[in-house]
């Protein structure tokens, strides 16, 4: 299955996902989901090497990929703690985010469901909880529930250094005023991390959103209220930053309602999203952002919103 088979078109409110199942020792299946615009390919199991220091008991080791590229291999059963993939014929998702490869095997696969991120819910208190911040968010299709996983934040758990971050070493003199940001992304924990990185920064103060919608309704409320007070929406709100997946309402047709509106449309908008890529930069262009970049560049994606601030104020 090649990804650029499968892309959709841009701003329609639309994700495909790429359905697998986890079979239990005790004859339990559970479902879950994966954005196919994380996938690169889904194939059948096949020799691994093992790797030294293994970072986690679920990285069974490592395997060849295109190009000479060695990919880690995840047993998403052991990361959930259910034992490890029961399976005569198992599948290997092989995935890219972050701009890293990542496999995770999986005892097979469904089917890939077009759905809108209206039908996709965002996972309760306990859920988050329970899965220990794994699952992202809910799909109820064909009368079962579909765990979708934060792929993000298992890669991350297994290597640090993928998480977002900022460089606390990087010296910087302290603006003239700080610049509002709204910031829209349906994880709790890129949310902490972002706002906690970007007010520490001194540059701005962040507003956040738990999707798009909600970012949306946001900027409607600024937009109504700097008309009211024959004021430019620029006084109240300077940039947005998004995320691309998000229920409700995704982060590409958030950009696109926001270049859209003769009001709104000059603010500068950056997408920051693990989905970042070659192949996938150019729907971010055509929905009108100004910026992109992959997670977790947060240093990157700060100081080019800087940037575009600057230059929209002069």
């Amino acid at each position: 299955m090649s990804q650029s088979q499968i892309l959709l078109e841009v701003g329609t409110n639309e994700l495909e996902l790429v359905e697998f199942y986890i079979d239990e020792a005790d004859g339990y299946r559970g479902f879950y989901g994966i954005n196919v615009s994380k996938v690169v390919e889904i194939s059948r199991s096949q020799p691994i090497t093992a790797m030294p220091q293994m970072p986690h008991p679920s990285v069974l080791g490592a395997f060849p990929f295109r190009d000479g590229r060695i990919v880690p291999l995840i047993d998403i059963s052991k990361f959930l703690n259910k034992g490890g993939v029961v399976s005569e014929d198992p599948r290997i998702i092989i995935t890219e985010f972050n701009k890293t490869h990542t496999a995770f095997l999986v005892s097979g696969v469904t089917r890939i469901h077009r759905i809108s991120w209206k039908q996709v819910e965002a996972p309760t208190p306990l859920l988050l909880e329970i899965s220990g911040g794994s699952i992202t968010a809910v799909v109820r299709l064909e009368g079962r529930v579909v765990f979708v996983l934060d792929a993000e934040a298992i890669v991350a758990a297994m290597n640090p250094a993928l998480s977002v971050k900022m460089d606390e070493n990087r010296m910087e003199a302290l603006p003239d005023r700080k610049y509002h940001i709204l910031h829209a992304d349906d994880s709790v924990s890129i949310r902490r991390l972002v706002a906690d990185l970007l007010n520490n920064a001194g540059r701005y103060d962040v507003t956040q959103a738990n999707d798009g919608e909600e970012a949306w309704n946001l900027l409607l409320r600024y937009k109504q209220q700097a008309e009211d007070n024959n004021i430019p929406i620029s006084n109240l709100v300077q940039g947005i930053i998004t995320d691309i997946e998000m229920p409700n309402l995704d982060g590409l047709t958030l950009c696109r309602y926001i270049k859209e509106d003769h009001l709104l449309k000059d603010i500068p908008v950056a997408m920051f999203s693990s989905l970042i890529s070659t192949s996938l930069a150019h729907k971010c262009k055509s929905v009108g952002a100004d910026a992109q970049f992959a997670k977790p560049d947060l240093q990157g994606i700060s100081d080019k919103m800087y940037e575009l601030i600057q230059a929209n104020q002069a």
